[in-house]
């Protein structure tokens, strides 16, 4: 890591082939974005100074890191195989909707059960992506936890 002000001050996501967002879907992707970017580490590997800009896509199914520093010189472009993460996200939408579903009718107790469950799965999501870009870009868990969900949004498919 270099010195500089290693964080994330843009964000961009790469929205080729997603679906029309719901409204739910959409107000989680910019708490996400806004609550990454008041608050990130995020330090690619190498001597560089940041801040940094971000575009986050899915290409060929793996996702597509591509860091710029503020003016714009590439700093980073690393892709990630999806394969790791499917399971994960698989269980993380179904859980989500039962969450959803669980909020209009069932006992605050099957709530919190399964939001639970719900927040066990991002943590273990984030702490994959973490691990998975540690050669090339150090993150906190907060970061983790906020890019994970923005993966998960790139990945909702019709």
């Amino acid at each position: 890591m270099a010195g500089g002000d290693q964080r994330l001050s843009r964000i961009t996501l790469d929205e080729h082939g997603i679906v029309r967002l719901s409204p739910r879907i959409e107000h989680e992707r910019r708490v996400a974005v806004h609550d990454l970017l008041e608050e990130n580490t995020f330090a690619p590997e190498g001597k560089f100074s940041g801040p940094y800009h971000l575009t986050l896509g899915v290409k060929e199914g793996r996702l597509r890191f591509e860091v710029e520093d503020e003016r714009e010189n590439p700093v980073a472009d690393f892709s990630l195989s999806q394969g790791s993460f499917k399971s994960i996200i698989r269980d993380y939408f179904m859980v989500c909707d039962s969450y959803y579903e669980a909020i209009k009718t069932s006992s605050p107790s099957k709530i919190e059960a399964i939001d639970m469950g719900r927040r066990g799965l991002h943590n273990d999501g984030a702490a994959l992506l973490r691990e998975r870009m540690a050669k090339y870009a150090a993150i906190d868990d907060h970061t983790a936890r906020r890019l994970f969900t923005l993966i998960c949004v790139l990945n909702i498919r019709a």
